[in-house]
């Protein structure tokens, strides 16, 4: 979740540094640190400055600083072990060693109590700064042999990036679970937990491996194992500029990130379209993957779990075998049964998601074959898959999803096809078909990304609600949880989705005049339904908004605003209520002045359990 960058070269440090983290604050954090080298004479020193709040605050104080730095780490904390303050804050030091940390160390309070024994004591509340301990009890010159030893007592998840006070201008790096990224160029060595920060540099990078010691310096990267092996790492490259991670003109990410939908369905989809049929071949899965299954199993987290929904619906109407969707973070701890003949799809953003990549780990422990679908290309999630589905939405900033749950959503429909031409289910002019209205679905988005103005305006009426329901069946509902958590997320209202039918059974006891009901009547087969539905909650009092596809007539007492979608096939209406949810989740936040981009308590990536 916490935000890391190291860099030693040439260049000013401290500039360096301050820029990566401000890259980095989409992640989500709620303070802020460095610490540099400093050399004078024969003797060296590693100063440390942190401050609470915003990365502005942390180069503020550094402006004070007149000491030249050309090789430094930096970091931004969202608070687990410890609250929000200085001492609690990142870097961390004891002894000769100062370091920063993403992940949790979970036996971070027996180690305190060995430590303890020692006459070493922690001065601050936080896990971290025990790892900083561990790692200078076990110092005696040598810090790979540190780190080694420190690793095998560890337990838990972890990304360090380490100066050791004795070996200026270096930096060493060493993760078990959190991510990791390197990259070395003309003006130096970077290292940080996401590319964004050091992308304006270099386009060009590896992914550290797990259990790998980094030692980065002004000449290089040299990677070795533990038992001190030199590793040669793949290098990846960024397809995007550093112009994608910015705001363009917009206000926010959000809202760019909201716009830039169609061009990320349309570099995903297209690419896996090969005589206007969907095709795996490029990504090198086969059709045998799909062959000899008898059940899917769909395990994530959050949106990229509501983007599961969908593609259970779809997997099962068009192969008509078992589908179930798993939160990633109960599956491995619900004992499932997974054999050779189950397909476990894990879909991740960031590919770096600790539960979902716990589940991939536990699926391949059992048996059953793997395929991911992630948005970063060389992502823990996707090394350790046996097949990759790569999404190509670009980097998201905003923490609340857009654009990656919608690429999400496209591939789930291109595996549902895929999957049914491979065991015969579909006709290559039915797929055909089908994939002609999927990529009709890129223009009906940029229709309703016209709906702009009539959304904003329904939004002067939620903002001010405390609670408020979102109503679907089938297809609808998977979009209604969708939409659900985008409004908690970044407004703060407190809202739940509901399949409509669920209403009789409890909760219509919960609508009251003027409670908010979003429902969506999108699918013909549940269009009468989800109307009696809405009726229901109507003689209730709710104040009700209504989304159709286009050709329904609504009576007009039946709600107070009536969005209607354009002409489209119903399989496809998801893209463009996406859309609409979105965009009220956003216009919502704004109007209660909120910091749409980084809301409260939250992260973009969860790399811890």
């Amino acid at each position: 979740m916490c935000g890391i960058t190291g860099y030693t070269g040439m260049l000013n440090a401290k500039d360096i540094i301050v820029e990566g983290l401000q890259a980095l604050e989409y992640r989500g954090y709620d303070s802020a640190g460095i610490a540099f080298c400093s050399s004078s004479g024969s003797s060296n020193k590693t100063i440390t400055i942190k401050t609470v709040g915003k990365v502005s605050n942390l180069a503020s104080k550094l402006a004070s600083e007149n000491i030249d730095t050309h090789c430094a780490i930096g970091h931004t904390r969202w608070a687990t072990h410890g609250g929000v303050t200085e001492t609690n804050s990142h870097p961390h030091s004891c002894g000769k060693v100062t370091l920063i940390h993403n992940g949790i160390i979970e036996n971070y309070h027996e180690l305190a109590n060995e430590l303890a024994e020692t006459g070493r004591y922690p001065v601050s509340q936080t896990d971290s700064e025990i790892a900083a301990m561990l790692i200078d009890s076990l110092y005696d010159g040598d810090p790979h042999e540190a780190i080694r030893k420190a690793s095998e007592r560890l337990i838990g998840a972890y990304a360090f990036c380490i100066i050791f006070e004795d070996r200026p201008g270096s930096i060493y790096s060493v993760r078990c679970g959190s991510p990791l990224v390197a990259a070395y160029c003309e003006d130096g060595a970077f290292v940080a937990s996401d590319i964004v920060a050091i992308i304006e540099h270099s386009k060009d990078y590896f992914v550290l491996p797990e259990h790998h010691i980094a030692h980065l310096s002004s000449e290089g990267i040299n990677v070795v194992d533990y038992a001190g092996n030199t590793y040669e790492c793949d290098m990846l490259h960024v397809s995007w500029d550093i112009a994608a991670a910015k705001k363009g003109g917009y206000e926010h990410f959000m809202l760019k990130e909201i716009h830039e939908q169609p061009d990320a369905l349309l570099n995903t989809i297209t690419p896996r379209i090969i005589n206007n049929l969907p095709d795996f071949d490029e990504d090198g899965v086969p059709d045998s993957l799909f062959t000899g299954i008898n059940r899917v199993v769909i395990t994530a987290c959050g949106t990229a779990m509501h983007a599961g929904m969908l593609g259970k619906l779809l997997i099962e109407k068009y192969n008509r075998i078992p589908v179930s969707v798993e939160i990633a973070s109960e599956f491995r701890y619900g004992n499932p049964i997974l054999d050779e003949h189950t397909l476990v799809i894990t879909i991740s953003q960031s590919g770096e998601t600790a539960d979902t990549l716990a589940a991939v780990r536990l699926s391949t422990e059992l048996g059953a074959k793997t395929l991911s679908v992630v948005n970063v290309k060389g992502s823990s999630i996707a090394r350790e898959s046996d097949y990759v589905l790569y999404t190509h939405a670009g980097p998201e900033i905003s923490v609340a999803s857009t654009k990656a749950y919608t690429v999400q959503l496209s591939m789930m429909y291109l595996i549902a096809y895929r999957m049914a031409m491979a065991t015969g289910k579909l006709s290559d002019s039915e797929a055909a078909s089908r994939v002609k209205g999927l990529l009709k679905s890129i223009d009906n988005m940029k229709r309703v990304l016209k709906y702009d103005d009539e959304l904003n305006e329904i939004s002067k009426k939620i903002r001010k609600v405390e609670n408020l329901f979102y109503l679907g069946r089938g297809v609808d509902y998977a979009i209604a949880c969708e939409g659900s958590l985008k409004l908690k997320e970044i407004s703060y209202i407190h809202s739940e989705a509901y399949a409509a039918g669920e209403l009789k059974h409890g909760t219509i006891s919960l609508i009251v005049d003027n409670v908010p009901v979003i429902a969506f009547a999108t699918q013909e087969n549940v269009y009468a339904k989800v109307i009696s539905n809405v009726v229901e909650v109507r003689s209730r009092g709710a104040y009700v908004i209504l989304v159709t596809s286009a050709g329904k007539r609504v009576d007009t007492t039946l709600c107070d605003h009536h969005i209607i979608l354009p002409a489209m096939d119903e399989e496809f209406t998801p893209f463009c209520t996406a859309v609409i949810l979105q965009y009220l989740a956003y216009f919502t936040a704004v109007r209660r002045g909120l910091n749409v981009d980084q809301p409260r308590n939250l992260a973009k990536s969860v790399t811890v359990e």
